[in-house]
């Protein structure tokens, strides 16, 4: 179903946005270059009949897009965090998740590669905490 969809709401003109399990890419594309937008870093998506779209930097490079994490996710209907052995993003971390519809049915999946599995989280806020007292006791 494509979307935006025009509806009315209480007497109010809303413009909603549908995805479905047939959704193509030209359905997933806002929703795709939104998280991409959000979070600058290379994000994937597809529905559960119908391969998706991969974005990078800014761009959408592939429009029948379809990888091994979010194969498995919608196989799963689980979270995964992984670093694949084969396709686009081999060797590198990500995460994906399902998209489910309002009845808990899983209808697409939804990844970015996962810069914070590379970052030693504890050790980054050690010395935040470190840094924090410094000016702390400048100020004193």
């Amino acid at each position: 179903m494509p979307f935006p969809v025009s509806s009315n709401y209480g007497g109010e003109k809303i413009t909603t946005l549908t995805i479905s399990e047939d959704s193509g890419s030209e359905d997933l594309e806002t929703l795709a270059i939104a998280v991409h937008s959000v979070i600058g870093l290379p994000t994937t998506i597809r529905s559960l009949k119908r391969k998706g779209l991969r974005l990078e930097k800014g761009q959408i490079l592939d429009r029948d897009y379809t990888g091994p994490v979010l194969e498995e996710v919608l196989k799963t209907n689980k979270v995964v965090h992984k670093v694949p052995t084969e396709g686009v993003y081999r060797g590198k971390h990500v995460v994906v998740a399902p998209i489910h519809s309002k009845d808990g049915k899983i209808i697409a999946a939804l990844g970015v590669v996962d810069i914070l599995a590379t970052i030693d989280l504890q050790s980054v806020f050690q010395e935040y905490t470190s840094v924090l007292e410094e000016v702390e006791g400048a100020k004193k």
